[in-house]
């Protein structure tokens, strides 16, 4: 995991628990009885969960800490409220959780901060359309407000993009009867999808709880996009013994996955 410390808030990530499917279960019955050994294990047991949803950003400056621990809020919370009776894989239900603890933190604690210089940019053009505007009897191009102040098309686009007053994308356009739109309901996000990253955490977990061999060859197979007669010479196996591992394994992930 390139860019990320073995140590976040004194938990070291690499030395993290992973439980099994059958662990999950026992824990998570005994928790919904009161138990805060099991409570403590469950939560210790999905920090590798919390720690690749946070990931997922990366590219923010914020630090990686501070998103960990408001990532554990999430789950935390998807613990407390998760219906056992439903049948639903833990990951599934707590996913979309983590996620929208993290950017609500994000939405409320990470201003924007426009450079000096863009915000100079931005008001000699604000100025400049003014007075062309004024002079000229009409709104002026981008073209014609570059050429006035020396400055390139593609720079005044950015510098007035950057001085607008964002827009939260939990603002509300509509309301009726308690049902409340906001404007991140319309917005179409294909590639990025909270479905996409719960079938992608979820099939991780399934090749986590293979075993170690079963797992390479899975990762070689499908990842890497190796043969069998590659994955064999490899590990140092028959082509024969890939095969039958490879079909074992996917029967493992499919059980674990339905």
């Amino acid at each position: 995991m390139a860019g990320y410390k073995v140590e976040i808030c004194g938990v070291n990530t690499a030395a993290l628990p992973l439980l099994k499917s059958e662990e999950k279960e026992e824990l998570l019955k005994r928790i919904k009885s009161g138990d805060q050994e099991a409570r403590e294990a469950f939560i210790n047991g999905n920090l590798r969960l919390v720690l690749s949803i946070v990931q997922r950003f990366s590219q923010s400056n914020e630090n990686i800490d501070d998103l960990f621990q408001i990532g554990c809020v999430g789950m935390i919370k998807a613990i407390d409220n998760f219906d056992i009776t439903q049948g639903v894989q833990f990951s599934t239900y707590a996913v979309p959780m983590i996620l929208g603890e993290i950017k609500r933190y994000l939405r409320d604690n990470n201003a924007i901060r426009v450079s000096r210089s863009l915000r100079d940019t931005a008001y000699k053009a604000i100025y400049t359309k003014e007075s062309l505007t004024k002079r000229n009897q009409k709104e002026p191009t981008i073209t014609e407000i570059a050429a006035e102040i020396g400055v390139s098309k593609e720079d005044i686009v950015l510098a007035m993009d950057a001085v607008q007053t964002p827009v939260s994308l939990y603002e509300p356009v509509y309301s009726e009867g308690g049902d409340t739109l906001y404007i991140m309901d319309q917005v179409s996000d294909k590639k990025n999808k909270e479905e996409n990253w719960v079938q992608h955490i979820a099939l991780q977990e399934a090749i986590n709880n293979l075993g170690e061999r079963e797992r390479d060859i899975i990762n070689m197979r499908f990842f890497e996009c190796k043969t069998q007669m590659e994955t064999a010479e490899e590990i140092g196996i028959s082509q024969a013994q890939v095969s039958r591992l490879e079909k074992s394994a996917l029967r493992s992930m499919k059980k674990y996955l339905s």
